[in-house]
C-alpha cells in the first residue's frame, strides 16, 4: 500500500519546468529530525539538485506553518501528528502505520497538496524501556509482559515527565495492560526530558529501572536498556516521513525515487545508533548523515 501510494503521488504530477529554484530542506529541532533532513539534503546535493538548509528551525508548529505557506519546502514530519492537524486524533488509523500514512496522506493533500514520501518504518512514540538485566531475568518483552509482571509484584520504579504520568499516556497504558503503578513507584522528573528519565535507569537512581523514553532515542542503546514492544498497539504510530509541497515535487519529480530507499533503511535500530551518535557522542548531525548514507551505498 505504501509503495502504491507513493508511486501514485508522483504520477500524478505535472511535467518539470525547465528551471527550477532551489530546494529549502528543512527540519525540526529534534537530532533525529534534523539528522534525516541532512540525509535529505546530501541525496539531492548528489543527484545535482540545488537545495538550501534550513533545518532546526523551530518545533512543529513553526515548521508545518513554514512548509504550508511556502518558506521551506520539504521537511521530516511523523504520521501521527496527523491526527493533531487534521482533528482527528481518535482515529484508530494512527495506531497501524500503513493505515497512518495513508489517511495521513490523503489528508494533506487534500487539505494542503503536501505529499507524503516513503515514510521510515519505525515510530518515536512514547515507550517504556527496562534495563536489559531485568528484561532477561523475568522474560519482559513486551508490555503485556510488563502487565503481567507488575500485576504479580514486580518491583518497578519508573521515571517518567509529569506529562507522561498525568496528560492520560500511562493512565491508557495501564489500562490496556492490566497494571497499576502506585504513586511511590514513579519518580516525575522536572522537565521529564527523556535523556533525564534513561540517565536514571541507568544509574538505578532511587531505585529506577524503567524509563519513559521515546520508541528511537540514542540513549537507549548506551544506557542497555530494552523498549518494551507495545504488542496490542495501544500507542499512535509516529513513524518519520519526509513531506514536500506538491510545486516543488512538480520541479523535482526524481526526489520521491531518491528519497525511497533512503526512507526503507532507517528501522528502529538504525535510528537509535545514529541518534546515540549525535545525542551521546556528540558527533554533528551532517557528519553522522554523510557517514550513514555512504556506508548504505546511498552516496559516494
Amino acid at each position: 500500500m505504501l509503495k502504491s501510494l507513493c508511486v501514485a503521488a508522483v504520477l500524478a504530477l505535472g511535467a518539470s519546468p525547465a528551471l527550477a529554484a532551489a530546494v529549502v530542506v528543512s527540519s525540526k529541532l529534534s537530532s533525529e529530525s534534523a539528522m534525516i533532513g541532512q540525509m535529505i539534503r546530501l541525496l539531492l546535493k548528489a543527484h545535482g539538485i540545488e537545495s538550501v538548509d534550513r533545518t532546526k528551525i523551530g518545533a512543529t508548529p513553526v515548521v508545518r506553518k513554514a512548509l504550508l505557506s511556502g518558506e521551506i519546502d520539504l521537511y521530516v514530519e511523523y504520521t501521527g501528528n496527523a491526527g493533531f492537524f487534521f482533528n482527528r486524533t481518535s482515529d484508530p488509523a494512527w495506531k497501524d502505520l500503513e493505515r497512518g500514512y495513508a489517511l495521513g496522506a490523503q489528508l494533506d493533500y487534500a487539505a494542503n497538496r503536501i505529499v507524503w514520501l516513503t515514510p521510515a518504518r519505525a515510530s518515536n512514540a512514547w515507550a517504556l524501556a527496562v534495563r536489559r538485566d531485568l528484561a532477561e531475568a523475568n522474560g519482559l518483552r513486551t508490555l503485556s509482559d510488563f502487565g503481567r509482571w507488575v500485576t504479580a509484584g514486580g518491583r518497578v520504579v519508573l521515571a517518567c515527565s509529569a506529562e507522561f504520568a498525568n496528560a492520560g499516556t500511562l493512565r491508557s497504558l495501564e489500562r490496556t495492560y492490566g497494571f497499576t503503578l502506585r504513586p511511590e513507584q514513579m519518580i516525575v522528573l522536572a522537565g521529564g526530558e527523556t535523556s533525564a528519565t534513561i540517565g536514571a535507569a541507568a544509574a538505578r537512581t532511587n531505585g529506577v529501572n524503567t524509563a519513559m523514553v521515546y520508541g528511537t532515542d540514542g540513549g537507549i542503546v548506551a544506557a542497555n536498556l530494552k523498549i518494551l514492544e507495545d504488542d496490542r498497539h495501544e500507542q499512535p504510530v509516529y513513524a518519520p516521513v519526509p513531506v514536500i509541497r506538491e510545486p516543488v515535487l512538480n520541479a523535482h519529480r526524481e526526489i520521491a525515487a531518491i528519497v525511497k530507499p533512503l526512507m526503507e533503511s532507517l528501522g528502529t535500530d538504525a535510528l537509535q545508533r545514529l541518534n546515540a551518535r549525535v545525542q551521546i557522542d556528540g558527533e554533528s548531525e551532517q557528519s553522522v548523515a554523510e557517514d550513514y548514507l555512504r556506508a548504505k551505498g546511498l552516496l559516494r
